[in-house]
């Protein structure tokens, strides 16, 4: 039987409380923060059966707050970039919060990873656990147009399989491109340059200085980034010359064309030493890889570890970054009337 469990977690800055969720069945669990949606523990057994949280947290409320880290969190109003923060729409120019760069990022400070959601359902029964959840963006938040309504569905199964459905509507033209910015390390603790990655993207996009696509769309054919085939995670990436990587991945990989809707394996994870195994499915036309690069071990988990560099992994499905601006990338526009729609699929399991 999977239960669903929900406990407090302290109390934010503005003396609200956050609540914490614990998804459970009888192969793993998952815990989630109403405060960005964020997943706080995700706990898989390895080929002997020892659970592990295979995903990074921060103790406290507090150290949320404190710091952006992205860890676990929900991602919006428009993942990744958008190229000098900011977008022309209906004969307007939209202003956003710019990065030290210059641009916009993960939605700007006070993005959907730092917000309260609300949560609308919990239920369990013999063979999966589900927690929903929505938050409404207003129109202008972080200087976006329109009310957004954003429904997040979470569903844990007894197969192992953890489900992210993604909907959102608006009532004005508007950008969207959701994600989920889990970083990942199946061995639960050291470096992630050992695992074992597999991506069918067989093309990605070049960016320039800040991290913003050159409008270019390249095969992977010969580089550090053709992970075709099963390669470990830092066998090439000392091939990454360009400085804004800071020596490591955080590249947008495009998946095979399909039609839109569909859910393709989107990459596969292992660790050799655990034996843990996670793949990722998605209907989303791209995934961005990041290595931790910017990690520095000033970060420490719950269980007293901390972060160093390329010590996780992220494996973020999304579109393209900046796609505002390239009318020749899938479009994020969402019109009222239409609803956005994501579906992403971890599925763990051991060899």
């Amino acid at each position: 039987m999977a239960t669903i469990i929900r406990d407090n977690f302290g109390t934010n800055h503005a003396g609200i409380p956050v609540d914490i969720y614990t998804l459970q069945t009888k192969t793993m669990s998952v815990k989630i923060l109403t405060r960005g949606c964020t997943f706080y523990e995700v706990n898989v057994p390895d080929r002997q059966g020892n659970l592990a949280n295979v995903c990074s947290n921060m103790k406290s409320l507090a150290d949320y707050e404190n710091r952006r880290t992205f860890f676990g969190a929900f991602i919006g109003r428009f993942a990744n970039r958008i190229a000098n923060a900011t977008f022309d729409l209906e004969g307007r120019t939209y202003t956003l919060a710019k990065n030290p760069f210059g641009h916009a990022i993960h939605g700007g400070p006070g993005g959907f990873d730092t917000v309260l959601w609300k949560v609308e359902r919990m239920a369990a029964n013999d063979k999966e656990a589900v927690l929903e959840l929505s938050y409404r963006s207003p129109d202008g938040e972080e200087g976006y147009p329109g009310n957004l309504d954003i429904r997040v569905i979470y569903t844990l199964t007894e197969e192992s399989r953890l489900h992210m459905e993604y909907t959102a509507v608006t009532d004005k033209k508007t950008f969207v491109n959701l994600t989920d910015h889990t970083f990942w390390n199946l061995a639960g603790s050291s470096s992630i340059l050992q695992h074992k990655l597999t991506m069918p993207a067989d093309r990605y996009l070049p960016t320039r200085e800040g991290l913003i696509p050159t409008g270019e769309i390249a095969s992977v054919a010969g580089t550090a980034l053709d992970f075709r085939t099963e390669k470990r995670v830092g066998e090439h990436i000392g091939n990454i010359a360009e400085p804004w990587f800071a020596g490591g991945y955080d590249h947008c990989m495009i998946l095979p064309d399909k039609p839109s809707g569909t859910m393709s394996l989107a990459a596969k994870l292992a660790d050799p030493e655990s034996g843990r195994t996670m793949t990722v499915e998605t209907t989303e036309p791209a995934l961005q890889v990041y290595s931790g690069n910017f990690l520095d071990g000033t970060i420490v988990s719950a269980q007293g570890k901390a972060y160093p560099k390329q010590s996780l992994l992220c494996l973020e499905a999304q579109h393209y970054p900046d796609s505002p601006h390239h009318p020749t990338f899938p479009s994020t526009l969402l019109e009222p009337g239409s609803t956005y729609r994501q579906t992403t699929v971890h599925t763990f399991g051991v060899e």
